[in-house]
């Protein structure tokens, strides 16, 4: 298969491209990984003061829970009008709405203050944050892909994908400061809306940040020559259900693992090390921090690692990995030890960043340019809402029922075995031209990558 050399496709340069997206997903992630921290540490005593403890935290992971399910919305959304408009406006869209409810959930009132209302209101704003960040993923990753080369696509679309544990990591932070130099009493009184309301500067650092780099060459490229041909498309969600079916299944299969094992070992892990095993917030949140760090050093490791032995075996390693490591990561944080919690934290996420890593190079390169936003959104946001969505809540309702770990660790090696088969079903993706993937070509086998 012939193709044309990707790097003829640049007009921003490479470095640019890959900074404002990972700044832009790292702000994002923040956000919407403050609201996950907050909900094991925080909103149950807020926002559901009249319930027990473990009561409170499960009824603040199902709002929690809930913005997953505006997340497919935001694919089909922006997946559409990103494949007809472009990329970056989209991106520029989905950061705007993500900083505006976050801003927002730190002006609540709370239970006490409001009633009903309060949770209510909380709910709504995580139904924005989820749809913004369900068309926030696809767009970062493809502005990258669709601006490298396909020798190291997966070093360089890896990079966005940075923003998810640098996110996590300055969510983590911010709040470990804050408990750290504030009484509970204060921290629950006000100090958690800090890192809330803190997202409206970040988002304008980002926003600077996207509006200055260009629009993908290659959906440019690709635009031109469906103008040109002067016929009507179809509109990408019926195209990409009737020509990439396959593709879309696959992708929904591969986050299983990936989606489930995150939040359990960096979500729930909170809540169960501080109501569980009673080790103080800021041991657990320091954990997460130290281990978010490392993991946002192994990503682009990983990437790399994809570009040279291709995306699926570095992905099989990850997901087999953690469905092992789900046995041995609760024995460790029972120890009641910070270096046994740091540990399981690690482990799990070096794990995780295997499969993390080359995902958005392996969604980008299974399907067409004009159909791509749409396709590598709806196979990554709708697994989402099985996977991520209730794992923190379902990881919950098992420890409440069975008081212990064990049936946590059985629902992510499941999660782990359907995403060996997902990918073991697929084919390898390293070195396609992102050009040549269409319709008629995407079953076809891809070009050997060069060394």
């Amino acid at each position: 298969m012939a193709s044309s050399p990707d790097a003829a496709r640049t007009s921003s340069p490479l470095w640019k491209v890959v900074g404002a997206s990972l700044i832009g997903t790292t702000i994002e992630w923040y956000d919407y990984f403050l609201y996950g921290t907050a909900a094991a540490l925080v909103f149950g005593k807020v926002f559901f003061p009249n319930s027990d403890p473990l009561t409170g935290t499960l009824l603040s992971f199902l709002t929690y829970a809930i913005g997953f399910a505006a997340r497919p919305l935001g694919a089909l959304v922006f997946g559409h009008f990103g494949d007809r408009i472009g990329r970056k406006r989209l991106l520029v869209l989905s950061l705007l709405l993500m900083g505006g409810a976050t801003t927002l959930i730190g002006c609540l009132p709370t239970y006490n203050q409001v009633g009903v209302a309060a949770p209510i209101m909380l709910t709504g704003l995580r139904l924005v944050q989820g749809f913004a960040l369900g068309g926030e993923w696809g767009g970062a990753v493809l502005l990258v892909s669709e601006h490298g080369d396909a020798k190291r696509r997966g070093f360089w679309a890896s990079w966005p994908q940075g923003g998810a544990p640098a996110g996590n990591l300055l969510a983590a932070g911010v709040l470990s400061l804050l408990t750290g130099i504030q009484s509970d009493a204060t921290f629950i009184a006000w100090g958690w809306r800090v890192p809330f309301l803190l997202s409206a500067l970040l988002v304008m650092v980002g926003m600077w940040i996207r509006l200055s780099v260009d629009e993908s060459p290659l959906f440019k490229q690709a635009l031109a020559a469906a103008e040109a041909r002067q016929t009507a498309e179809q509109p990408p969600l019926v195209a990409v259900l009737r020509n990439h079916w396959r593709e879309v299944l696959t992708a929904m299969g591969a986050r299983m693992a990936e989606n489930i094992s995150y939040y359990v070992m960096t979500t729930f892990v909170l809540a169960y090390a501080v109501g569980h095993v009673h080790l103080p917030k800021q041991t657990a949140l320091n954990a997460v921090l130290i281990a978010s760090a490392i993991q946002f050093a192994l990503i682009p490791v990983f990437g790399a690692l994809s570009d040279r032995v291709g995306r699926k075996p570095v992905y099989l390693v990850g997901a087999a990995g953690v469905g092992i490591w789900a046995f041995v990561f609760f024995g460790l944080v029972d120890t009641k030890s910070f270096g046994s919690l740091l540990l399981a934290v690690t482990i799990g996420l070096v794990f995780h960043s295997a499969m993390y890593a080359p995902q958005a190079a392996f969604f980008s390169e299974l399907f067409a340019t004009r159909m791509r936003y749409s396709g590598a959104s709806i196979g990554a946001q709708f697994a989402s809402v099985a996977a991520g969505a209730p794992a923190p809540l379902i990881a919950t309702a098992l420890l409440k029922d069975y008081g212990s770990s064990t049936p946590i660790s059985v629902y992510v090696a499941i999660a782990a075995v359907i995403t060996i088969l997902a990918v073991l079903c697929a084919k390898e993706t390293r070195g396609r031209d992102l050009a040549e993937v269409a319709p008629s070509t995407a079953d076809a086998e891809p070009v050997a990558a060069t060394a």
